[in-house]
């Protein structure tokens, strides 16, 4: 019975644990790209395996945009870090493409 409890204590603490990872994640994927990015370069890679990462970005960044919607305002940094971007400054000038994702 003893062993029963101190498992039961052990499994509370860990399941406590694992909903503030949930929480501290879930929180972080609210700020600006920038400051996520910072944020998840800290995550350890094996943390990704039990945790419920893109359920939690669906809602954390779903949105509500329909398609014809006018694309939401955002700046990035260039390339070489010099200078930043902003999507706004292309409206009525040009198209733009953004494209999100790896060639490799």
């Amino acid at each position: 019975m003893k062993a029963f409890r101190l498992i039961a204590k052990a499994g509370g603490v860990l399941l406590l644990i694992y909903v503030t990872v949930l929480v501290l994640i879930f929180v972080a994927m609210h700020q600006s790209p920038d400051r996520f990015g910072q944020i998840m370069a800290r995550v350890p890679g094996p943390l990704f395996a039990v945790l419920p990462f893109e359920p939690m970005w669906n809602v954390a960044r779903g949105g509500d945009l329909k398609v014809g919607d006018v694309a939401p305002d955002f700046a990035l940094r260039t390339t070489d870090g010099k200078s930043r971007v902003q999507l706004s400054s292309f409206r009525g000038r040009q198209p733009v493409v953004l494209v999100f994702g790896s060639y490799t």
